[in-house]
């Protein structure tokens, strides 16, 4: 596994990383999603310092358009049936080899990109199976602020946690 401070793009599943988990519907059918403002906060904080973001969800929808827009992320690949391909195609569009790619996931889909990228971690509440998968385990849970967790992490591991909050 390569090093956190080598990391260059970061790729984010939704559900259970950047939400809790739940799937909620209201009364018209329409899915809804609770996104952490901190996540957010360090997604953009991650970028400004000129890193890249990607998400990758096997499933999708409106919600997370509209939150990826929000935060300016623009790789999206939603309703993904095979998250390290499309982790593989991710990272060449960016430019950079697996070796430089960090991901955060929570269950069984995400673990074959977990084994392939240069540094899989997982949230606090994953499954078994990602959290032994991982390099780094989150203390809070998917959509409680893991990801911000995540990314102070390898913030401190390239020695710009500090220029972070200073850019804040």
């Amino acid at each position: 596994m390569a090093d956190a401070a080598d990391i260059e793009l970061l790729i984010l599943d939704v559900d259970g990383v950047l939400t809790d988990g739940s799937i909620w519907y209201d009364d018209a059918g329409q899915e809804l999603k609770r996104f952490h403002v901190r996540d957010g906060s360090a997604i953009k904080a991650w970028m400004r310092l000129g890193f890249h973001v990607g998400v990758i969800t096997g499933r999708g929808g409106p919600a997370v358009v509209h939150r990826m827009r929000d935060l300016r992320v623009t790789r999206i690949v939603q309703r993904c049936e095979d998250k390290l391909k499309a982790a593989k195609r991710m990272a060449t569009d960016v430019g950079v080899g697996l070796d430089r790619v960090a991901c955060v996931g929570d269950d069984w889909a995400d673990l074959k990109m977990m084994r392939v990228v240069g540094y899989a971690m997982s949230v606090g509440d994953a499954d078994a199976s990602a959290r032994e998968a991982a390099a780094f385990v989150t203390d809070a849970g998917g959509g409680q602020g893991a990801v911000r967790e995540a990314i102070e992490h390898l913030l401190r591991a390239k020695d710009l946690y500090d220029k972070a909050l200073d850019a804040g």
